[in-house]
């Protein structure tokens, strides 16, 4: 980008007021964000520098003109036709995705599932992990917080949008509620090695008895922090509203060739909404 183009972006100011809803679609990041090529990032840094990085690269494709008129869900969309996942590579690639929740607001599941399968035009995902909902230090994951998500995720089984699911950081005692309660069982519990440097004898027996996989992460509690978005939206976009923006989910998604161990693409999906009150 030339210089001139750089200093018109940067003077350019979008006013997102008619607009409630907006949702950020990075596409390919490790095909053009350095810090998702970058070892070691932190999961949040890296959500964050690519959710700038998109903004960036939308508003510069943005002309002023369509300023007028903006829908009430925007959609930035950086992804490339060919980035998609075509039927005769299909059966050789696992999609495998994340979802982050940040309000209480079970239909998010089904929204988050279906932009998935929408922006890597695939019509199922392999297996979504669901991150519970961030929490106060000291507060634990229980399964009647969790609940009406993983209802959500089941019914996703059911209509053929997921093949299996999985949850992350619940502790033996919800693991079981859950194990005991739903109708789909997790193939899939993470656990976060910054907060349990050793996985719990008794969760490994139990995961073992029940066939889930005891999977580890380091993804931050909060991934996407109100401030960190509105943050991006000020930086970015020079939203002179930022502050009355909020997330309520990020997803992250990776297409992984199946034997290989290679990461074919990965991104993230961002949905915030205005707060009017």
């Amino acid at each position: 980008m030339r210089a001139a183009e750089m200093c018109d972006l940067r003077s350019r100011m979008f006013d997102l007021e008619t607009v409630k809803a907006i949702s950020v679609c990075t596409g390919n990041v490790v095909r053009w964000c350095s810090s998702a090529r970058r070892c070691p990032v932190s999961p949040d840094r890296e959500v964050l520098d690519c959710l700038k990085a998109a903004l960036v690269e939308w508003s510069s494709k943005f002309h002023p003109d369509q300023a007028e008129g903006l829908p009430e869900h925007l959609v930035c969309n950086l992804i490339q036709d060919t980035e998609r996942i075509g039927p005769s590579e299909r059966e050789d690639i696992k999609l495998t995705a994340k979802l982050f929740v940040c309000r209480f607001e079970a239909s998010m599941v089904k929204e988050a599932v279906a932009r998935a399968c929408l922006e890597l035009g695939v019509t199922q995902l392999d297996s979504v992990i669901l991150a519970p909902l961030p929490l106060s230090e000291g507060q634990h994951c229980t399964w009647q917080g969790l609940e009406p998500y993983w209802r959500e995720l089941e019914i996703s089984v059911r209509d053929g949008k997921v093949s299996s699911i999985g949850v992350s950081d619940l502790d033996l005692k919800e693991l079981e509620a859950l194990c005991q309660q739903a109708q789909v069982q997790p193939s899939s519990n993470q656990v976060n090695l910054n907060s349990c440097c050793v996985i719990p004898p008794d969760l490994a027996a139990f995961a073992n008895k029940n066939n889930i996989k005891l999977l580890t992460h380091n993804d931050p509690i909060d991934i996407l922090p109100v401030g960190s978005f509105q943050e991006a939206l000020r930086d970015s976009l020079r939203d002179p509203h930022a502050h009355q923006w909020e997330p309520r989910w990020i997803l992250r998604y990776s297409a992984i060739i199946k034997h290989r161990g290679i990461i074919k693409s990965k991104g993230y999906v961002v949905h915030a909404e205005r707060q009017t009150a």
